[in-house]
């Protein structure tokens, strides 16, 4: 599989879903992040040193890192010209999967404005008469999924994934993060987040993934097995 990660600040992709993107990568998927700004507004930390935070987290979890300029931390702008800019990354990855923060509201506005540009990137990428993005071919995601960097936010997941084997890893890329995790307690309060939901599945740890669309599959087992425990 070929993935593509959005993340609003330098940490965010790891404490939000890097254990998804561990799992992936150890089966031998493609895995790239894209961050949209170095986390220049942040109480703590350089934007300098949060971006090498980030760029080492990626060499941990085996992906691939690109930072992107959209105008630094807090000014991040729902608007149709950078949506436009998304989607000519998406063209220019052809990625199967897309992940991107939830659009939920009561969170920081650069996590909202993310999730909304890259769910309208998804659609403009596969529109063929957009002038705009004509210096590349059109491109037609596989699925759009949504994680939260909140870790309490939103409706029960529409995806739990079972992280328990790369436990070490994630706790591992969200460390490479010390500016951050330094101040406020990030690391905990997403280690216990995934420990809540891993008991709801009977699991160690879990990661919860939200849908865009519906989730097409071939036949009736392929969703046997629910994510209900208790």
């Amino acid at each position: 599989m070929n993935i593509l990660v959005f993340g609003p600040h330098p940490d965010d992709i790891e404490f939000g879903c890097a254990p998804v993107l561990i799992k992936e990568v150890e089966r031998g998927s493609r895995v790239k992040m894209l961050v949209l700004s170095r986390g220049e507004a942040g109480t703590s930390g350089t934007p300098d040193g949060r971006e090498q935070e980030a760029r080492a987290a990626a060499k941990l979890i085996g992906a691939e890192i690109d930072f992107l300029d959209f105008g630094g931390d807090c000014h991040i702008e729902y608007r149709p010209e950078n949506s436009m800019r998304l989607a000519t990354e998406i063209r220019r990855e052809r990625p199967d999967i897309v992940l991107a923060p939830n659009t939920a509201e009561n969170q920081h506005p650069d996590h909202i404005a993310v999730g909304r540009l890259v769910r309208d990137a998804c659609r403009l990428a596969r529109y063929g008469g957009l002038a705009e993005l004509r210096s590349l071919p059109i491109h037609k995601i596989g699925s759009l999924l949504f994680y939260n960097i909140t870790a309490h936010l939103g409706r029960a997941p529409d995806i739990v994934i079972d992280v328990s084997d790369v436990a070490a890893k994630w706790e591992a890329s969200m460390r490479c993060h010390s500016s951050q995790i330094a101040s406020k307690s990030y690391l905990d309060l997403q280690m216990t987040a995934a420990r809540a939901l891993g008991l709801v599945i009977g699991a160690g740890l879990a990661i919860g993934l939200f849908t865009n669309d519906p989730i097409r599959v071939s036949d009736l087992s392929a969703v046997a097995r629910s994510a209900r425990e208790f």
